[in-house]
């Protein structure tokens, strides 16, 4: 495997008394695609939040064990520095009521950035990289709102492009979204990967199997806390599992 992006370390995450994941050990390969897979409430976008402690934001929220990005604690970094090094990308495409420009400039914006000019390219870059820029060069001005579904989406990934993250976690980024958006996005997280760590939560197997380098099974015991099952490449998950969940699940036997 590569030289490890992500990894967490005896992690266990606690909504008040109740446990939602359970000491996960995992090691994320830097610029792959990482697919989290597994049954609704087995701990997926939990653990995904993980990576930029957006579960802070949750009340009686409390974890054990590590958390780490290029080695380093993230519990010891500041929040807003991970945030910018580590992009969300959500299932339901949120951009701000604002310009496509003024979307994509607010990260940097955010930072104390305020020369035009290089707004002006930051923008464009962000853009070209999330495969947006050519459908909407000539109407930067317009609000972001009025995009396609897929267009949003896109423009949610450039957003997170902006601030240079090194790493990109995406929910169900094309749950929302047609077959023929959902292509782009699966077609756009290919090509970021050769210069991203991506993580992505999909419920889809066949686009985990289309889009995924390695694919980590989650699954929840009887007391409905979520643990990793098997992580592996892809390629082996779905065609010689080692775990029999793993194949039951894959095959369509539960979940």
């Amino acid at each position: 495997m590569n030289n490890s992006k992500l990894e967490t370390i005896n992690y266990s995450l606690y909504y008040g008394n109740y446990r939602a994941l359970k000491e996960i050990n995992i090691k994320i390969p830097e610029n792959k695609v990482t697919a989290l897979i597994g049954p609704s409430g087995c701990g997926k976008s939990t653990f995904l939040r993980s990576f930029n402690r957006m579960n802070d934001l949750i009340a009686g929220v409390r974890t054990e064990g590590k958390v780490l990005i290029d080695g380093e604690d993230i519990l010891k970094t500041d929040p807003v520095a991970l945030r910018q090094n580590v992009g969300m990308v959500f299932q339901k495409p949120n951009p701000f009521p604002k310009s496509i420009f003024d979307n994509v400039a607010y990260g940097p914006r955010v930072t104390g950035l305020k020369d035009r000019q290089k707004l002006e390219e930051i923008v464009e870059q962000s853009l070209r990289s999330a495969a947006l820029w050519d459908e909407v060069k000539d109407n930067l001005g317009k609000s972001g709102l009025d995009l396609s579904g897929g267009q949003q989406q896109r423009l949610c990934i450039a957003r997170a492009l902006a601030v240079e993250p090194t790493v990109i976690l995406m929910d169900e980024p094309a749950a929302s979204l047609d077959p023929i958006a959902t292509l782009k996005i699966e077609d756009l997280i290919h090509e970021l990967s050769v210069n991203y760590t991506i993580v992505i939560v999909t419920h889809n197997m066949q686009q985990a199997g289309r889009v995924s380098d390695y694919t980590a099974f989650f699954y929840t015991d009887e007391t409905r806390t979520g643990q990793l099952v098997e992580f592996d490449e892809t390629k082996t998950i779905f065609t010689n599992p080692h775990d029999r969940r793993t194949e039951d699940y894959i095959t369509g036997r539960f979940g």
